[in-house]
């Protein structure tokens, strides 16, 4: 595995969408670094959807707070695999980032 490879994977979970956005513009045929773009897109989209969920008082802000707990677990273990050259999918949420 790459070092640069690596990086890649690292810089499109670090930056959410517009790490992926950077990923794919410039290591398109990376595959190793887009599969991590890809996952780093889907851990992005829950983050937005659970800040649309704080909308709602008091259920929305427990749910929202628990999701983001969770969301950082996941990008913890995405970042952690493409930092060690894993191209495994992140739980949960990895398996549809893998239909993209």
């Amino acid at each position: 595995m790459e070092t640069s490879s690596k990086l890649w994977a690292f810089i499109a979970y670090l930056f959410g969408v517009i790490g992926f956005i950077l990923v794919y513009l410039v290591k398109r045929r990376d595959t190793f670094a887009v599969y991590h773009a890809k996952q780093s897109l889907m851990i992005s989209v829950a983050a937005i959807i659970f800040t649309l969920i704080m909308v709602i008082p008091v259920i929305g802000w427990v749910i929202a707070g628990l999701g983001f707990i969770l969301l950082l677990v996941l990008w913890l273990i995405g970042v952690y695999y493409a930092l060690t050259g894993k191209q495994e999918p992140v739980p949960i949420i990895g398996k549809y980032a893998e239909q993209l």
